[in-house]
């Protein structure tokens, strides 16, 4: 039977630049101080793709992986010691004990219950989070004198900062909490910096950062401007170009309508790859240093511009799509967390 031809090239894709990628790790690392820098890996590396990720972040240094589910382990692994991975979200089932268990991954524990269920299936080695203020997973401080908790192997002792990219009471809050909470607990390691906390300075460091955002080119605090390099590049091809006349419109809804005859070119992106709508209004696409104007509604799979500056350009020719992420955040009203892992899987190629 005749095996199936290769599926032609894609019309748009994501580069990621490994040599920014491990730049920042370094950075981040560097201002960890004393502490290591590990690395927050979940979401398939915030959308950048862990095959692609994980192998720079090791060659770098890292040696500390975060993921929050279960089923991101494996991608993981395949590039990792399973004893580096940690699952934030904890074993919440048997069947997570016994898969950790048989794989060597290192659970987070966030609850009596788990540390009950770690316990009676036999689990050894772990990590704890506590809850210092964030009110999402974590012990609370009154549980950790509990016998279940004193009883657990803790390698990692961790928290997490809920206002790390303000400036806030909250932070010193909870540094001075989960200062006190170490005492209470026998741990090898303490961690509570993200990557706005590693920028908040070294007395949050502890022996372990879980740096996430600011390695993949976010910057969640203006401390670590000029320090982080963009690290996701996307491109996108004209599909079609044409004349529109006076008094047509584009895109859905009719949201534009073009005042004299222009030329116009459809490019093969959508919110489907994650260019949402909200980028739409008043975003530019770009040829060298020309910026080409987005007309009317971001549809799933296509947008429009204005090729007025451009007017050379046609079927085939590749436009580079804005992407630095403080920017493109505070042009759309869309976090810098959300326009990474919102990134469609067809860019990466599937």
């Amino acid at each position: 039977m005749k095996s199936p031809p290769e599926a032609p090239p894609p019309s748009h894709r994501l580069r990621v630049d490994s040599d920014a990628l491990a730049a920042n790790w370094h950075a981040l690392d560097r201002l960890s101080g004393a502490a290591r820098a590990g690395a927050a890996v979940k979401a398939n590396c915030y959308g950048l793709g862990v095959d692609v990720c994980v192998p720079v972040l090791r060659t770098a240094g890292c040696e500390n992986f975060f993921v929050a589910h279960w089923s991101e382990v494996e991608a993981v692994a395949q590039y990792s010691s399973p004893e580096q991975i940690a699952v934030l979200h904890g074993p919440m089932t048997s069947a997570d004990v016994d898969y950790a268990l048989a794989t060597g991954v290192r659970p987070v524990i966030n609850s009596l219950d788990q540390a009950r269920r770690w316990i009676e299936g036999g689990g050894g080695t772990c990590h704890v989070m506590i809850d210092t203020g964030i009110n999402r997973l974590g012990l609370a401080m009154s549980e950790l004198s509990d016998p279940v908790i004193q009883s657990l192997d803790i390698n990692v002792l961790m928290s997490h900062l809920a206002c790390a990219d303000e400036d806030s009471a909250m932070n010193a809050h909870q540094r001075e909490a989960f200062a006190a909470a170490r005492a209470l607990v026998p741990h090898r390691l303490a961690s509570l910096a993200n990557s706005a906390g590693i920028a908040l300075g070294q007395n949050y460091a502890f022996d372990l950062t879980r740096p996430g955002l600011a390695l993949y080119g976010g910057v969640p605090r203006p401390e670590l401007s000029g320090t982080i390099a963009q690290v996701a590049h996307i491109e996108a091809a004209i599909i079609q170009a044409r004349t529109i006349e006076a008094g047509e419109t584009v895109g859905y809804n009719a949201e534009f309508t073009a005042i004299s005859p222009m030329r116009v070119g459809t490019v093969s992106l959508g919110y489907a790859d994650g260019f949402l709508r909200a980028r739409g209004p008043g975003t530019t696409l770009l040829h060298g240093e020309r910026r080409l104007p987005i007309l009317g509604k971001v549809s799933m799979d296509m947008i429009v511009v204005d090729l007025a500056d451009a007017t050379e350009l046609g079927e085939g020719d590749w436009l580079e799509v804005p992407f630095d992420l403080p920017y493109a955040a505070q042009q759309s009203s869309v976090s810098q967390y959300e326009l990474l892992t919102v990134l469609g899987q067809r860019l990466r190629g599937g």
